[in-house]
């Protein structure tokens, strides 16, 4: 079973958070979560990429790539979550 699928299945919280943690070591798990706080400040539209940068001390080098991801790719995987998510 491809792991996308897997991760489609986990039946809750609790279930992805374990399945993460044996998946990932912490620092991944630290990155993962450092580039979702990333997008969604960006997608706020509220903040400066230093100021991103500095409130979550990020490198500037991160909130870029996951702005080129949010912003210039056809993946829409950063928007179509935050957007899930906002309401």
């Amino acid at each position: 079973m491809n792991l996308f699928k897997v991760i489609t299945n986990l039946k809750s919280e609790s279930q992805a958070n374990a399945f993460m943690m044996d998946l990932c070591t912490p620092k991944e798990i630290k990155a993962l979560e450092e580039r979702w706080e990333v997008a969604k400040l960006l997608a706020s539209k509220k903040y400066t990429y230093r100021e991103i940068a500095e409130k979550l001390g990020a490198s500037t080098t991160t909130v870029t790539r996951v702005a080129r991801f949010l912003f210039n790719e056809n993946n829409n995987g950063y928007k179509s979550v935050i957007k899930k998510y906002e309401r």
